[in-house]
């Protein structure tokens, strides 16, 4: 007679260890509860074409000397988030555009700051005036009604300022001021989600960012978590009053800066962490190519009086983000733990410092200026070089720097 054997458990039910971390991972994935950092967000990583983190390092110089920590911090609690800085055809200025939704220029020492434009007629001191707590979390939540001005430029011919606001589009005020008119808000029948820079080309033209057609500037992280590559390089024809498609498919596109002669133009893309051209004139016309790899994430990009472009980057990559760049199965569920954003961040070593760099037009470094200790900044959106001085701004801080140079 057979004898018939107990039932035995089989697959997962034989390794009860297993068992629990296939619930824990299906429970972190879900995040029933929406405790992780990104709560019920839609969250759809993807593999995005970044450059070797050994390689890039390996060839980038340093300035052990963090020169860039001797800069001197000017208009400390005046200004909230001076992303762009200019300067007008009378070299007044600088004009920079707040958090608070404002652009303002400085008027001496004994005037002071005073509000040049707003980017909306619905701007109101009670609602958006929210002094240095501008750059808060608070503030940014109200930037679709405020505005949230960042690129500026001036008609070297009109005195026209052209302004990128993230929410409002491309817009133009005159010489003297006021409520900014909108040129370009929509493309292809859509609104234009995150206008973050421009320039202006000697035929009118201006070209300019929409760094994603998913999230705006409010939700600017998801797109470098994701690393989704929706955004675009727009270009809008005054004659016409129309915008197109230059090119699309950039991850997170950034500064704008046409060369001295226009025959191309540079643009950043952040997440890729490279400085990129468009071929405007020449046998290479309407093609693109890297310029250089960058060891962190590059915002604006301008252009010095010699033809020289300085570019603004937060630094450095690490390691671990390349391995998440490669794998976006490890994002989906790194960023679903039930921790606070800011913590994931340190334990993959993201401790932000300061670099900036100047490039020739064939993407040769000719300066390193770093401030490791982050005595000056943190976090930096551009650099402006006018009179031997760098002009230093910032997103992220009520300030802007200055460094003699040369």
């Amino acid at each position: 007679m057979e004898r018939k054997t107990p039932f035995k458990d089989e697959g997962l039910f034989q390794y009860p260890l297993f068992l629990l971390m296939a619930i824990a991972m299906a429970f972190i994935l879900m995040d029933p509860f929406k405790v992780g950092p990104l709560g019920s967000h839609d969250f759809r990583p993807v593999k995005h074409n970044v450059a070797p983190y050994g390689k890039v390092m390996k060839n980038w110089p340093r300035d052990n000397r963090s020169r860039l920590g001797f800069g001197k911090l000017e208009f400390v609690n005046e200004v909230y988030g001076p992303e762009s800085l200019e300067f007008d055809l009378n070299g007044q200025g600088p004009y920079t555009g707040l958090a608070d939704g404002r652009i303002v220029r400085w008027m001496g020492d004994s005037v002071g700051w005073e509000t040049f434009a707003l980017v909306t007629p619905n701007w109101s001191e009670k609602l958006c005036a929210n002094g240095i707590h501008s750059t808060a979390s608070k503030q940014s939540k109200l930037e679709h009604k405020c505005g949230r001005p960042l690129g500026l430029r001036f008609h070297r011919e009109t005195g026209n300022l052209y302004i990128a606001d993230a929410y409002y589009g491309i817009m133009v005020v005159g010489p003297e001021g006021g409520i900014a008119t909108p040129l370009a808000t929509h493309v292809e029948g859509k609104p234009i989600l995150f206008a973050n820079d421009l320039d202006i080309h000697r035929n009118g033209s201006i070209f300019f960012t929409d760094t994603s057609k998913r999230y705006n500037r409010l939700h600017h992280f998801f797109i470098l978590l994701e690393g989704e590559a929706t955004g675009r390089l727009l270009r809008y024809d005054p004659p016409t009053r129309t915008t197109h498609v230059v090119l699309d498919g950039l991850a997170f596109p950034n500064g704008v800066q046409l060369s001295t002669d226009q025959t191309f133009l540079l643009f950043t893309e952040t997440t890729n962490c490279r400085l990129m051209r468009y071929w405007l004139e020449g046998p290479m016309t309407g093609s693109v190519e890297v310029v250089a790899d960058l060891p962190g994430f590059p915002d604006n990009v301008r252009m010095n009086d010699k033809g020289q472009f300085w570019v603004a980057i937060d630094c450095c990559r690490t390691p671990a983000q390349e391995v998440f760049s490669h794998h976006p199965w490890i994002r989906s569920i790194y960023f679903r733990l039930p921790l606070r954003m800011n913590f994931l961040a340190r334990l993959m070593a993201m401790e932000m410092y300061t670099v900036i760099s100047l490039f020739n037009e064939k993407g040769d470094i000719l300066e390193v200026l770093e401030d490791q200790k982050g005595a000056v900044m943190k976090l930096v959106s551009e650099v402006k070089e006018v009179n031997g001085k760098l002009w230093i701004g910032t997103v992220a801080h009520n300030h802007i720097a200055t460094l003699p140079y040369p």
